[in-house]
């Protein structure tokens, strides 16, 4: 039983309390306007090219064995019909200008590399962050394997979320997990629908079913100015949340790091029309929560 993940991240400090391992799963149901990890939301492999490094030195051309690669005026493209993810083409590459973003991996290779940072969980109170992509919408029996192994080893485990997922999935890994990072993104459906591609009704109710079983849920709000930082809305969510059970609320500015991605994978990028609020902004949402009784933090 193997899942395609794009990367596996060392001695992370920002999912969760402690060092932590995160392994990113690839797929999800959502395409969000100001993702940041472009690579994360198809469920099958991706190639991605690199046109800085990239020499032009046809070597890829000359030895992919598919024939799925082409240079016209100056451009390299990669057949998605044709390519199999092979990656002769990436082993050819002289500079280290191909990649391909999702790999395979049992779950004993998964443990193996999360059993390899032990040392930190123990002296840091971290553990591993199982995230996306969305872990929700993958094999859940792997999930599961997953779960269990880092359950009897004494591994504190997360997920992160969008909640976009059958309630059943988080019902059947609820006693092995110790905290949920949920993602709220926008209160109203129509507009959740037009930044997500998906509407809200399910990860809201997912997030009220998942508070009355006692899991502990952890807030994580990306903040965009313009979009969902606005006093009317910032309000809409503390209301919501002063009905559930929430352990903390994690407010996250907008950040375009991720933007060479896109190019990358030949894919427009949206967010350049996006901006974070400033920090005084950030900081009078953080007290609005507070007030109203959260343990609410930017960043995180």
């Amino acid at each position: 039983m193997e899942n395609l993940i794009f990367n596996i991240q060392k001695y992370s400090i920002h999912d969760g309390e402690g060092i932590r391992t995160t392994v990113f799963f690839k797929g999800c149901p959502m395409e969000c306007k100001w993702c940041h990890n472009p690579e994360s939301q198809s469920y099958r492999p991706d190639m991605m090219h690199n046109t800085e490094k990239c020499v032009q030195c046809g070597s890829c051309m000359a030895k992919c064995p598919q024939e799925a690669i082409s240079i016209k005026d100056g451009i390299i493209s990669t057949s998605a019909d044709r390519c199999n993810f092979c990656e002769t083409c990436t082993d050819a590459c002289i500079s280290n200008a191909r990649e391909v973003a999702g790999k395979p991996y049992t779950v004993d290779e998964i443990m193996k590399e999360i059993e390899k940072d032990k040392m930190f969980y123990e002296q840091s109170g971290g553990g591993v962050t199982l995230s996306g992509g969305e872990v929700m919408t993958q094999n859940m029996d792997y999930i599961l394997g997953i779960l269990k192994k880092c359950k009897r080893l004494g591994y504190r485990v997360n997920i992160d979320t969008c909640g976009h997922s059958s309630f059943e999935n988080f019902e059947r890994i609820l006693p092995y997990v110790d905290t949920f990072l949920y993602d709220i993104k926008h209160m109203d459906n129509e507009i959740h629908r037009e930044l997500t591609g998906q509407g809200n009704e399910m990860v809201l109710g997912n997030l009220e079913k998942l508070s009355e079983k006692g899991a502990k849920i952890n807030i994580r709000m990306p903040l965009v100015e313009g979009v969902n930082s606005d006093d009317e809305h910032i309000g809409r969510v503390i209301d919501f949340l002063k009905t559930l059970k929430i352990e903390k609320v994690n407010l996250l500015p907008y950040h375009n790091t991720g933007k060479s991605k896109y190019e990358r994978m030949g894919m427009n990028y949206e967010g350049d029309s996006y901006s974070a609020p400033d920090m005084d902004r950030m900081e009078a949402i953080r007290l609005r929560f507070e007030k109203n009784n959260f343990n609410a933090r930017i960043g995180g």
